[in-house]
């Protein structure tokens, strides 16, 4: 399984054509300080039905359910504290959310128990929690499943894909990218966004191993 995952959207009309062009996951960050900040998600993910995933910088998992059931999401990728993963994880899981976990390329972290999860750069290298557009050493990965994320484009993804390290690469499950796809901040550039979907749905994955706990397969 190969999931494409376009992050960062901001407005109704991207979504739409990262929708049209087999996304199968889309991005809206709420996160004010970020220059992807969706400021006005209801409208931006109104009609994106089940592919809508909230992209959060909290650990209120109060907040956090009420604003993606607010616009019909099912699926959070919450960015928070290392040391609260595993409660916010768990809790949302609990109310019958789909977690995306975030897991930063950096060494001493704890194993926390995921259905899928986001490699990502380390915030302590970049200075900014979540996405920045910059790519990361591939050296500390994810204890399952996993979408590679980190300046990704159709221009060095397979290269990108082709790096993860041999051991790794059965938990592949697809590609992450945001900042890379757009003409500006916050609004992305249609071929962009069409050319890395296309890239990613080229690119040779790996096969599946044989998970003894089959729940670390995302349903798509």
């Amino acid at each position: 399984m190969r999931l494409v995952k376009v992050c960062g959207l901001t407005n109704p009309v991207d979504a739409a054509f990262a929708a049209q062009e087999g996304a199968d996951l889309l991005g809206f960050v709420v996160h004010p300080p970020s220059p992807r900040h969706c400021a006005h998600l209801a409208e931006a993910g109104r009609e994106v039905g089940d592919r809508g995933v909230l992209v959060m910088v909290s650990e209120e998992t109060d907040l956090l359910s009420r604003t993606a059931d607010s616009v019909g999401f099912r699926r959070i990728q919450p960015h928070v504290p290392a040391r609260l993963r595993t409660s916010v994880a768990e809790t949302l899981r609990g109310r019958g959310f789909e977690v995306i976990l975030p897991w930063p390329d950096e060494d001493g972290q704890e194993p926390c128990p995921g259905v899928l999860y986001l490699w990502e750069p380390s915030p302590s290298r970049t200075g900014l929690p979540g996405g920045s557009g910059q790519t990361h050493g591939l050296a500390f990965p994810p204890p399952g499943p996993f979408l590679l994320a980190g300046g990704l484009s159709a221009v060095n993804l397979a290269e990108r894909a082709a790096a993860v390290p041999t051991p790794f690469r059965a938990f592949l499950r697809g590609f992450d990218a945001a900042s890379a796809l757009e003409r500006e901040p916050g609004l992305k550039d249609p071929a962009k966004v069409r050319a890395f979907i296309q890239a990613a749905r080229k690119t040779e994955m790996p096969p599946e191993p044989e998970i003894e706990n089959r729940k670390l397969k995302i349903e798509n």
